[in-house]
């Protein structure tokens, strides 16, 4: 075993430890909305998310080949050094997820990848190692605008929901719309499993190419399709309780009219950006259609201080990422060869578990994640759900 191909199994590695973050940070994408009406229990809710995830990774490469072609430029780098690059910017997303996820905000996991690949790219080769048509015409410009679109068709959408249920009682209308949110998460899971399993499959890819197992022209292998469905879907089925309760309860109070327009108008885009290769943020989508409820809902209360801090976190992930990842692509280079790759590896670890107990000090799980918001992101010891399946208690 050379020590080429251990520094290929690290990444591969590496590669499938970011896509389960990105499935634990994502779940509230898809089933906060419906966690928070009581249309779907909390464990039910992630259960079938994951599965939904799982299937959704199978249906479309395009975004994987975005994410393969569309970021570092091939031309100018291959080999170990490629696969350098590749490993650096997954350590950096890794982190920033982590740290995002702690503190219960709803970030980008995509920009997030791609600030970390940009970083060690830079830190590597330079400005002409980076595709800039690609990076602004497939990932800032897409992330400006998600969000504005999202918040306008869920506005539309939650506006046309009431003028067309007005006459309905308010009992009759959202036992049926909780049974709508039951069908419209579960397209948003499928959705978010087409869009953002991919991004990992093209990360791999990269690598791939890198070692030289196969060529930029190759067909994305089976088993790379396999271990990324799963681990998307096993981070999903862990929860991310933390990012949940931020969007369930943190953004806008939601009824089930609301869940179901936010979740309908985030499965629809996320759609028409994986059919068009498009690694749209989930999150930016997902956040900017429950804003959009709230906007639309006569009397609704949107908690502009918890918006403007998820901003904040959007506006500084890809830079953040980036200079995480310049930071680790510079250690593992200093150090040289394999030891490099392995002391970076081990730090990821190291820090992981230490954000992981730190979570502890304040827990969010499925008991507590639809408690009352009183802008702390964890509940008071003792705090146990508000919403039952029938209504809120």
């Amino acid at each position: 075993m050379t020590a080429e191909f251990v520094v290929l199994l690290v990444v591969v590695v590496t590669a499938l430890a970011f896509d389960f973050t990105n499935g634990f940070h994502d779940t509230g994408n898809a089933m906060a909305t419906s966690i928070a009406t009581g249309a779907l229990k909390p464990k039910t809710a992630v259960t079938l998310s994951a599965t939904l995830n799982l299937v959704g990774a199978f249906l479309s490469v395009e975004v994987a080949a975005t994410v393969a072609k569309g970021v570092v430029d091939l031309d100018t780098v291959g080999g170990t050094d490629l696969l350098l690059i590749v490993f650096a910017g997954l350590v950096g997303a890794i982190l920033w997820n982590i740290s995002t996820w702690l503190f219960g905000l709803p970030s980008s996991s995509s920009h997030a990848l791609f600030g970390g690949l940009v970083g060690a790219a830079l830190a590597s080769i330079g400005v002409q190692g980076v595709v800039w048509d690609g990076v602004l015409g497939k990932v800032l410009i897409p992330a400006v605008l998600a969000p504005v679109i999202a918040a306008l068709v869920s506005t539309v959408g939650i506006w046309s929901m009431h003028r067309l249920t007005r006459s309905v009682s308010n009992e009759h209308r959202d036992r049926g719309f909780r049974l709508g949110q039951i069908g419209t998460a579960s397209l948003m899971s499928l959705a978010h499993g087409t869009n953002d399993a991919q991004k990992t499959m093209g990360v791999i890819f990269l690598a791939l190419v890198a070692h030289g197992t196969i060529t930029a022209d190759t067909d994305m292998p089976f088993w790379v399709k396999v271990a990324c469905a799963v681990a998307i879907a096993l981070g999903t089925y862990l929860g991310g309780w933390r990012i949940i309760r931020t969007l369930g309860k943190g953004l806008v109070e939601i009824a089930p009219p609301q869940g179901l327009a936010a979740e309908s108008s985030s499965a629809a885009i996320i759609l028409t950006s994986s059919h068009f290769g498009l690694p749209l943020s989930t999150t930016h989508v997902a956040t900017g259609s429950i804003l959009g409820t709230g906007l639309g809902t006569k009397g609704a209360e949107v908690r502009w201080s918890v918006a403007r801090r998820m901003v904040v976190a959007w506006v500084i992930t890809l830079p953040c990422a980036a200079v995480v990842g310049a930071i680790c692509w510079g250690l593992a280079h200093l150090i040289g060869g394999m030891p490099g790759v392995l002391v970076v590896f081990a730090i990821l670890c190291a820090l992981a578990v230490f954000m992981w107990l730190r979570s502890r000090r304040q827990p969010v799980d499925a008991s507590n994640v639809t408690a009352d918001w009183d802008d702390k992101l964890a509940p008071a010891p003792g705090a146990s759900e508000t919403v039952t399946g029938e209504g809120r208690s």
